[in-house]
């Protein structure tokens, strides 16, 4: 494996198995993932929430069962966020998109196993376009696995956002005719799914991102000074791991452009 970009604030999380567990309700609050019971795959979670994304991919990777979510996480968070290679970074959500697939074949109550799949393909869906991605029929699976997995975890908070991304995202670019009809994406539900994502919770950075985000393509520019109000949230909060501050820092970097 390639050696993958460092994360810029190393040094900066500093966690260990014993602060992961108990810090774990609050570091999972987004992705509702329960407690592993293996050590391995417990120590693989410190190196994602200290920023060691490569670690914590290979370390998940190895564990295997549960190891498999740690995987995905950190390669989507990676590739999202650090990954300068735009071909790189389309073959590690690809990659992840293979494994979560196959995650949920031999764990279908597995939430994430489905949300990382969905994840994964509606990044690269970003990547490539999101027309030319809906013209290869990802949306309707990016949208099947995102409803299984807030089916299976009610109260998956990153779920709720990344459905109402979608919604926001088809709208925006081919109408809420055509969006309603041909991919079921819908005004009022994309709205509905970011309001209850930050009610479950409500410190999520990325959540008020997206949603400031989603806000103005479902709503147009009257919605701006509220988009603008939710960056600003979004980047004075207080991150508690690595991934947080990368999403704090995108919140700053915008409001800086």
């Amino acid at each position: 494996m390639a050696k993958w970009t460092a994360f810029p604030y190393a040094g900066d999380y500093d966690f260990d198995a014993t602060s992961v567990k108990k810090n774990w309700a609050r570091l999972h609050v987004g992705d509702t993932e329960p407690l592993p019971k293996e050590a391995k795959v417990l120590d693989a979670w410190a190196l994602f929430h200290s920023g060691d994304f490569q670690k914590a991919a290979e370390a998940g990777l190895k564990a295997g069962g549960a190891g498999l979510t740690v995987a995905n996480k950190a390669t989507c968070i990676y590739a999202n966020y650090l990954e300068t290679k735009e071909k790189t970074k389309l073959d590690m959500f690809m990659e992840v998109a293979t494994r979560a697939e196959a995650q949920a074949a031999e764990d279908p109550k597995n939430a994430n196993a489905f949300y990382w799949q969905a994840y994964a393909l509606g990044r690269y869906g970003q990547g490539i376009s999101v027309a030319k991605a809906l013209a290869q029929g990802l949306g309707g699976k990016v949208k099947a696995a995102l409803e299984t997995a807030i089916k299976l975890q009610p109260k998956h908070a990153d779920a709720h956002i990344a459905l109402a991304a979608f919604h926001a995202e088809v709208i925006d670019k081919v109408g809420a005719l055509i969006g309603g009809m041909t991919y079921g994406a819908k005004k009022d539900t994309g709205l509905k799914l970011f309001q209850e994502s930050l009610k479950l919770n409500p410190l999520s950075a990325i959540g008020m991102i997206e949603y400031a985000n989603g806000m103005v393509m479902l709503e147009g520019d009257k919605k701006m000074k509220e988009a603008t109000k939710l960056y600003e949230q979004a980047a004075a909060s207080k991150p508690m791991d690595a991934m947080e501050r990368l999403d704090v820092e995108m919140a700053k970097e915008e409001l800086a452009d």
